[in-house]
C-alpha cells in the first residue's frame, strides 16, 4: 500500500510502514533533512480529502501533542500550540482512507490502542542493566483492526521514558539517573533509530509500533 505520513518529523513511523511493506510518502510544514524516503513539504490543513484519495491507500498521522501532553500543565511559561487532531480527523473521514492518528496519552482519540516498548522487546544492555523502553502512544485506527497487547515494566530495571511530549531521559523509580555521553547511543539501539539526532528522537515513534500497526493494515 501507499501510505501517507503525515506531520512526519524526521520518520520513525515512516520507518515501521516501510518495515512492514509499503511505500511511505511524508508531509510536514517543516524541511526534514533526516527524512529517509520521498517527502512533501506541505501544511496538512492546506491538504484536501481528494489528494489523498488521489495519491494513497491509507494515511497515519501525528498532529503536534504539545497541547495534549501534560507538560502544559507543569509551571513556566506557555506558549500558543495548535489543536490539530479534530481537524485532522476530519481530513482523513472525508478522505475515506483506512487512517491511524498517533499521539500522547491524554489525547482526545477515540477508541485508541496504547502502545509500549516492551510489547516489542525493545531492550538495550546499559552497564550492568538491561533498559527497556517505556514510551506510550496511542493509536486511533479505523478501518483495520489489531489485537490487545499488554505492557510489561518488570523486564528491566531501567526505563527510558518520555513525559507527555520532548523530554526523555533514563529513569529509576522516576528520577533522571542518565543523560550524558553515550545515551543518544543508548536511545538509538533501544529504539532500533540510527538516523535522527537526539531532539528528533524525543519526538520519535519507535517504529515498531508502526511496523505492527502496518502489518493490520
Amino acid at each position: 500500500m501507499r501510505v501517507a505520513d503525515l506531520y512526519c518529523c524526521a520518520g520513525g513511523a515512516s520507518a515501521g510502514y516501510v518495515l512492514a511493506g509499503h511505500e511511505v510518502v511524508g508531509v510536514d510544514i517543516r524541511v526534514q533533512p533526516n527524512y529517509p524516503y520521498e517527502f512533501f513539504q506541505h501544511d496538512v490543513m492546506d491538504l484536501s480529502a481528494a489528494w489523498l484519495r488521489r495519491n494513497f491507500d491509507a494515511v497515519h498521522a501525528s498532529p503536534p501533542c504539545q497541547g495534549y501532553s501534560m507538560t502544559r500543565t507543569l509551571p513556566g511559561p506557555k506558549r500558543d500550540v495548535p489543536l490539530l487532531i479534530e481537524p485532522t480527523r476530519r481530513l482523513l473521514l472525508e478522505s475515506g482512507l483506512p487512517y491511524v492518528i498517533e499521539n500522547v496519552v491524554g489525547a482526545p482519540l477515540i477508541n485508541p490502542v496504547m502502545l509500549c516498548g516492551t510489547m516489542f522487546g525493545l531492550t538495550a544492555s546499559w552497564k550492568e542493566w538491561v533498559v527497556y523502553l517505556q514510551r506510550h502512544r496511542l493509536f486511533e485506527l479505523s478501518g483495520m483492526d489489531v489485537d490487545d497487547l499488554a505492557c510489561d515494566h518488570s523486564i528491566g530495571v531501567r526505563a527510558v521514558t518520555v513525559a507527555g511530549h520532548g523530554r526523555m531521559g533514563l529513569r529509576d523509580n522516576g528520577a533522571d539517573i542518565f543523560s550524558g555521553p553515550g545515551y543518544q547511543d543508548l536511545c538509538n539501539r533501544i529504539m532500533d533509530i540510527g538516523w535522527m539526532t537526539r531532539d528528533e528522537l524525543n519526538e520519535s515513534i519507535p517504529p515498531a509500533y508502526t511496523r505492527y500497526i502496518g502489518e493490520a493494515m
